[in-house]
């Protein structure tokens, strides 16, 4: 076989494999928005103050029975932002949205939007909470540091979170456009033919 045709048969293969990609994103992606749609929907507010807020495997974080039972075995040992936080007179374990962990002051009370033990919304209700955590993060020179790998990882997926629900924000806001127009439309076209 010539090099030439070794060469095509591998790149046909990559732009198959591409494409297949592309396919099986756009449906995690579209699976993902149902989710979090899902999620919000559920979501109710509550006022609770911050205990402690780390990145640990689920199995270490003391997660109820029940949630640990319905979990798959791959995802037992996987580190995810987990929140301990003093909601009434109970001291709760908290699953927290990486988009937020950074938003989530340690040691603060907040006013959150928690749907079963996940944590979907914060929103720091001292100011100077806020100060204070954005002072620890600062080195000695005044700098903001640079964090570990991981936690530069989790703030670059934030943002894209941040990013992905702006957008499927404007592509609601632009089908309810569109949906109004239509109506007018027919509105229209029925008052025309009334009048005629």
């Amino acid at each position: 076989m010539s090099p030439l045709i070794i060469i095509g048969i591998v790149i046909g293969i990559l732009v198959i494999l591409m494409i297949v990609l592309y396919f099986v994103g756009n449906k995690m992606q579209k699976k993902q928005i149902d989710q979090k749609e899902q999620i919000n929907a559920a979501a109710q507010p509550t006022s609770m103050f911050i205990i402690d807020k780390k990145i640990m495997p689920l199995k270490d974080a003391k997660l109820p029975k029940v949630v640990m039972d319905q979990l798959p075995k791959r995802y037992q040992k996987a580190k995810v932002p987990i929140v301990k936080a003093k909601v009434g007179p109970q001291v709760a374990t908290l699953i927290c949205d990486d988009a937020i962990y950074e938003d989530v002051p340690k040691h603060g009370e907040v006013k959150a939007m928690v749907s079963g033990v996940y944590l979907v919304g914060v929103k720091t209700l001292h100011k100077n909470t806020r100060k204070r955590q954005q002072q620890e993060e600062l080195d000695e020179k005044g700098r903001k540091k640079k964090g570990t790998m991981r936690q530069r990882m989790m703030r670059r997926q934030a943002e894209y979170q941040k990013q992905l629900s702006q957008e499927v924000e404007t592509r609601k806001m632009k089908a309810q456009e569109k949906e109004m127009k239509a109506k007018e439309k027919k509105d229209r076209e029925r008052a025309k033919k009334i009048v005629d």
